[in-house]
């Protein structure tokens, strides 16, 4: 079994690099660059994922390539036995969080960066990105309390962090810095001491280092997160 990762830099692909990282499993990586969305939209990426998205994983004992961000997290966790919680009682705790990070805080962080996707008058523009602010900001808030109620050192509880935790920190680091000029507030999560823990934990794991140094993304990946400038592919597209 071999996994073959798609990618373009700081996009979700980068959220199961670090997940691919902290298992310890090798992989290769095929850079698919963004700029004016050619590559991903070619017949060749699209017969691996039809909405031309990232990230794309390819693993050589299943029969079609894997895509959405929380299925991906979901097949290597329970592959590898690690970075969810072991005890089946937790599991659906487990699963309703991971999909919330995908289904919800995700999802609205999707609409905030790609605004004008989803209005037909550009008018409207300015009003939708402020509601997703809020919308997100209120996650951030019950995503807080909910790492406050689990102990205050994982988003699931215990000693080691799961998918979840690594998910909710990119999620976090892209609402500061997307989109350009009109992203959450630089001190926002401030205001939010359990999260931060969180962030602060884990920007400083080596699994979470070696990711930023394949996609080029500066340290401190989350507390402090700068736009990217790599040398190879485009964050944009």
């Amino acid at each position: 079994m071999t996994y073959t990762l798609y990618y373009s830099p700081d996009n979700a692909n980068v959220i199961v690099r670090t997940v691919l990282e902290m298992l310890e499993q090798p992989y290769t990586d095929v850079l698919v660059d963004r700029s004016g969305a050619l590559q991903r939209k070619s017949a060749e990426f699209r017969a691996m994922n039809p909405q031309g998205q990232l990230p794309v994983l390819l693993v050589t004992d299943q029969d079609e390539p894997l895509f959405e961000t929380a299925a991906i997290l979901l097949f290597l966790a329970e592959r590898h036995g690690d970075l969810l919680p072991a005890d089946v009682r937790q599991r659906g705790r487990a699963l309703k969080w991971l999909f919330y990070l995908s289904n919800t805080l995700h999802a609205d962080l999707r609409v905030l960066f790609n605004s004008p996707r989803y209005v037909a008058d550009p008018v409207a523009i300015p009003t939708l990105r402020q509601a997703m602010i809020t919308r997100v900001t209120g996650h951030f808030a019950l995503l807080d309390a909910e790492i406050a109620g689990s102990g205050g050192r994982w988003l699931l509880g215990g000693e080691r962090c799961s998918v979840c935790d690594i998910y909710l920190a990119w999620c976090a680091r892209w609402a500061l810095i997307y989109p350009v000029g009109q992203a959450l507030p630089r001190g926002a999560l401030a205001a939010f001491p359990q999260l931060s823990a969180v962030l602060h934990r884990l920007q400083d794991d080596p699994a979470v280092l070696r990711a930023c140094a394949r996609e080029e993304i500066a340290a401190p990946a989350f507390t402090d997160p700068v736009l990217p400038q790599p040398t190879r592919g485009s964050v944009t597209g």
